[in-house]
């Protein structure tokens, strides 16, 4: 199944890869931008905006956007990755697809940290007992900033809310594998972008990730959540200009 994808503007490739608390709808301002300088390709993820939840087999998102390049003739690109999506662009990166990277409060392979914990049992908690709602609340509070517009914090909950539910009525649920990470084996120019909002495993990780790639370079936003492209969509357009 090839996922979906969209492409505007013209150049050198990019690629916005979005995060799970969202979906590529996250992008649309950045895109705006950057589609006068670049060819901009979006996806969504499965189970996310307008990919459906279902697979045939086990599955990657790595290699599902492996497959979106291929058909689209694009050998390397240049990656920007929110949350999870930022861990795709490791994946990616890993495999040799990268020009350049930015990853925008990206996890890393670290020990999971109390607020972490304590973040998932609580959505599990919600979901389980069937109030997507409040699930979609709790990850709006804990994941935006305070700059984020309510306008865009309703896009936010309008897009995992529909995630939760796109999920939740998978039967059977896909099995959903990842490519290998090798941060030292990333030798390309890498911003690394931490919030100083963000939930505390999120900021270290940011930190392990910048430390780890041979040309990483972190930049600290102390006014960012963990959606920084929802919350300054300009700043973060005008970063992603200069840096790409």
């Amino acid at each position: 199944m090839t996922i979906w994808h969209s492409e505007r503007g013209t150049g050198e490739p990019v690629v916005l890869l979005h995060s799970t608390a969202a979906d590529s709808g996250m992008w649309d301002a950045q895109e705006e931008a950057l589609a006068a300088r670049f060819r901009v390709i979006k996806v969504d993820f499965r189970g996310y905006g307008h990919t459906p939840y279902k697979a045939d087999g086990p599955y990657s998102d790595a290699d599902d956007v492996i497959e979106v390049l291929t058909a689209l003739d694009i050998r390397r690109a240049r990656l920007v990755g929110a949350s999870a999506g930022a861990w795709v662009a490791l994946q990616l990166a890993t495999a040799g697809l990268a020009e350049r990277l930015v990853l925008l409060n990206s996890p890393a392979d670290l020990e999971p940290t109390p607020d972490l914990r304590d973040y998932w049992k609580e959505e599990n908690r919600l979901l389980e007992a069937g109030d997507v709602q409040g699930a979609t609340e709790l990850n709006a509070r804990l994941l935006l900033g305070p700059e984020v517009s309510q306008e865009n914090r309703r896009r936010m909950e309008a897009m995992q809310r529909h995630a939760f539910e796109v999920q939740l009525a998978a039967d059977p649920e896909p099995e959903q594998t990842e490519r290998e990470v090798s941060l030292p084996g990333v030798d390309v120019p890498a911003l690394v972008v931490a919030g100083g909002h963000d939930l505390p495993f999120f900021q270290e990780s940011a930190r392990h990730v910048a430390a780890a790639l041979p040309q990483g370079r972190l930049l600290e936003l102390p006014w960012a959540g963990h959606l920084p492209a929802l919350e300054r969509p300009e700043e973060i357009s005008t970063l992603l200009l200069d840096y790409l």
